[in-house]
């Protein structure tokens, strides 16, 4: 249940409330969500063998920071010394076995992968020669700096202001791309999607008196 947002707000309440609401619904999101493995797309060429030798090299690992011989040093390095030679091998294999059975239609795929891709390179600025200085001189061409705005000390509902919908809501999530990373709270765009179509009155009671009152929080900035 979100809480009822206090009468005509103050910027500093409305900020308070909206930030405990979202900290309570990404906490029990975080709790109970499972998270995402790793598909078998990410590593085709892993093997089981490698899972061995990963298992054995950690085991030595461990040994050799417990007890410090120079033995288990020894064995701890030849150990890693295989399981990453093992890697480059698996690797080499199948990347092989991936040209031979090439076809057509993944031809461009391989090109994609043998030739990667130069890095765009950046214009130099006057003035400007390390990356923040020339996202300090871009920001202050572009955004130049304004006079403070100072807000109200209350805020109150605007009359002309259409309701939000839960329409809306399904909208404008169903056009978020499931892949893109997460934002700053960490929950992907998927999750939010299955906690709308779960409760379309949840995210509705959190936006609304954000609309109704036409203020935008300090904690969705940036």
């Amino acid at each position: 249940m979100i809480p009822p947002v206090p009468p005509c707000p103050s910027p500093t309440d409305l900020d308070m409330w909206l930030a405990g609401s979202l900290d309570r619904l990404t906490a029990l999101l975080k709790e109970h969500t499972p998270v995402s493995r790793p598909s078998h797309h990410s590593k085709p060429w892993w093997s089981p063998h490698l899972t061995i030798l990963r298992r054995e090299f950690h085991k030595a690992a461990r040994m050799a920071r417990k007890q410090g011989t120079p033995a288990l040093r020894d064995v701890a390095h030849s150990s890693k010394s295989g399981y990453f030679k093992a890697i480059m091998t698996t690797k080499n294999e199948h990347w092989s076995s991936f040209l031979l059975g090439a076809t057509p239609q993944s031809l461009w795929t391989a090109k994609r992968f043998a030739y990667r891709r130069t890095p765009p390179s950046f214009p130099s600025l006057p003035g400007a020669e390390t990356p923040q200085q020339m996202k300090e001189v871009l920001l202050g061409h572009f955004f130049p700096p304004r006079e403070p705005f100072s807000p109200p000390p209350r805020l109150r509902p605007y009359k002309k202001a259409p309701p939000l919908t839960k329409e809306e809501i399904s909208t404008v999530l169903s056009k978020c791309s499931p892949t893109l990373a997460a934002g700053p709270d960490g929950i992907p765009y998927s999750t939010w999607k299955q906690v709308n179509k779960i409760n379309l009155s949840l995210l509705l009671h959190i936006l609304s008196p954000l609309v109704s009152l036409g203020y935008h929080p300090a904690s969705l900035k940036g």
